[in-house]
């Protein structure tokens, strides 16, 4: 377990994304949803990558999932672990695994969503492990 934390780049903000940036910022993560085709899609745009409809809208997310797979980067000045995290809704996130011991992760255990904030105050959503 690395006690130092890393710093965060600050995210891109776009139009399509401003939404999900500033929910992130009230420690809530949001998803995008198509109204035509019903399908969850993960990273935020205007058009479903599934269909191409227009038709979506933002909810909440549960902010639970489960680890997909994982890196240590432990040659990093501050050592992290980069994830990739299947939300509970179906899409897949990469992120940062933090506040555990990163010897004793495993593929396809419980993680939640929390919150980091990146050089430039924005914060970024990042996972932790289940306890």
């Amino acid at each position: 377990m690395s006690n130092a934390e890393r710093a965060y780049p600050a995210p891109s903000i776009n139009m399509e994304t401003e939404t999900y940036w500033e929910a992130a910022t009230r420690g809530i993560l949001l998803l995008k949803k198509c109204e035509a085709c019903g399908e969850t899609h993960f990273y935020p745009r205007v058009m479903c990558p599934n269909c191409f409809s227009p038709d979506t809208v933002w909810y909440e997310a549960s902010g639970r999932g489960k680890i997909y797979s994982f890196s240590i980067m432990r040659r990093a000045e501050v050592p992290y672990v980069i994830a990739y995290v299947t939300l509970a809704e179906g899409v897949t996130m990469m992120s940062n695994i933090v506040d555990c011991d990163f010897d004793s992760l495993e593929i396809d255990q419980d993680v939640e969503v929390t919150f980091r904030d990146a050089e430039d105050g924005q914060a970024l959503p990042v996972f932790r492990p289940v306890q």
